[in-house]
């Protein structure tokens, strides 16, 4: 009875270590393949020389790393507002 619940716990670790180690290498193949970070006018030309693939790929990145950058800053302000509003709360408590 031990037995197995021990083979199945192992079997059961060596999947989630293979599952995050071949996430891993999905996340390096993805930054290997980027070739420039921005584009600008100055280097339209190059934007347009890559595959549509490849360029599909980098706005994909692209809207990835706004949402990231949206969701820290929108955590930012949600724990601004719940400071300022703990504060105005104190004061209410205080004044009455």
């Amino acid at each position: 009875m031990l037995l197995k619940f021990v083979i199945i716990f192992l079997f059961i670790f060596i999947f989630f270590n293979l599952r995050n180690f071949f996430k891993f290498n999905r996340k390096q193949k993805v930054l290997k393949s980027k070739k420039l970070t921005t584009f600008n006018k100055k280097n339209l030309k190059n934007w347009m020389n890559l595959t549509k693939k490849e360029r599909y790929n980098l706005s994909k990145q692209d809207s990835a790393n706004y949402m990231d950058r949206r969701k820290l800053l929108l955590e930012e302000i949600r724990n601004e507002y719940k400071k300022i509003s703990k504060k105005n709360a104190e004061g209410n408590i205080k004044k009455k």
